[in-house]
């Protein structure tokens, strides 16, 4: 089994009236390479006739954004000319790549009726040799993405890239990415087979869970050790996880604002690209 190397507390940062923990990065923990940032927005209840998300046209290049809809909706608007609402239950896998202009906004519909939220948006490095590919994004409903049950049905996982016991993830990805979403019932229990060399992401969204005897609650980033070859989990409680692990990239990195890639002088020319509108128009209402 990895063992565990450190449990990081999620950080309350709101913003505007959006509930929002960000476990990743830390004053303690900069990635957990190539996984970058974690927001997990909510729960929480929004009422009638609300303002919505509040994440209008922004840029991005050198990265990928996953986002994870559990509670609400998202709207997603890009200068690729890409569009689509998903719902709870349902992923958006968008790659930023050489860059593009994006928003993720509430649907009318949800604004106009209000109603829970809760959304965690995770990104995810390129590797230097894919920082400049042509911009994607695939948004999936819940009963479009790969599910299946373990341990007599008291684990639902939800597959979102990679593979596992045979069964494969309904998103492509540049980079060999493992990356799931776990619902488990309290007393669920499963094995996940894990390289050595793969570091893994492990947070705990709901509930609380057990790692080799220690009981772990919601809210909590737990950092494994590149020493096992697999990570075995109860649930103490009806919990939700999202798991994922992959090869380190081993890469510099710099990262500010919404650009992340291997220089200082790649960061300046990203800035200069966009204000040149090199990242598409941004034409939408």
């Amino acid at each position: 089994m990895k063992t565990r190397k450190a449990i990081h507390a999620a950080d309350y940062h709101p913003i505007a009236d959006l509930i929002t923990y960000n476990p990743l990065p830390s004053h303690k923990l900069r990635q957990i390479d190539p996984f970058i940032f974690l927001n997990h927005h909510g729960h929480q209840t929004y009422p009638k006739n609300n303002n919505g998300l509040p994440f209008g046209p922004h840029p991005h290049r050198g990265m990928e954004t996953v986002t994870f809809i559990l509670e609400g909706d998202i709207m997603h608007k890009d200068s690729g000319g890409h569009e689509s609402v998903i719902e709870a239950g349902g992923i958006q896998w968008m790659t930023a790549g050489s860059g593009l202009i994006h928003a993720e906004v509430s649907s009318e519909k949800f604004k106009k009726e209000g109603g829970d939220l809760e959304i965690l948006q995770l990104w995810v490095n390129l590797p230097a040799k894919h920082k400049m590919t042509k911009p994607k994004y695939i948004g999936l409903q819940k009963n479009e993405i790969n599910h299946f049950k373990l341990d007599e049905d008291k684990v639902n996982v939800q597959l979102i890239s990679g593979e596992w016991e045979g069964q494969k993830g309904s998103f492509e990805t540049i980079s060999p990415i493992m990356l799931s979403t776990i619902h488990l019932k309290a007393g669920g229990k499963f094995t996940k087979s894990i390289p050595q060399e793969e570091n893994v992401f492990f947070y705990i969204v709901k509930g609380s869970v057990e790692l080799q005897g220690e009981k772990i609650p919601f809210r909590n980033l737990v950092e494994f050790n590149n020493d096992g070859e697999s990570v075995s989990v109860k649930a103490s409680e009806d919990a939700i996880i999202i798991l994922g692990h992959a090869k380190p990239f081993n890469e510099p990195i710099v990262a500010q604002g919404p650009f992340v890639m291997n220089t200082q002088q790649e960061i300046m020319q990203a800035y200069q690209d966009y204000q040149a509108g090199k990242f598409g128009s941004w034409d939408h209402e």
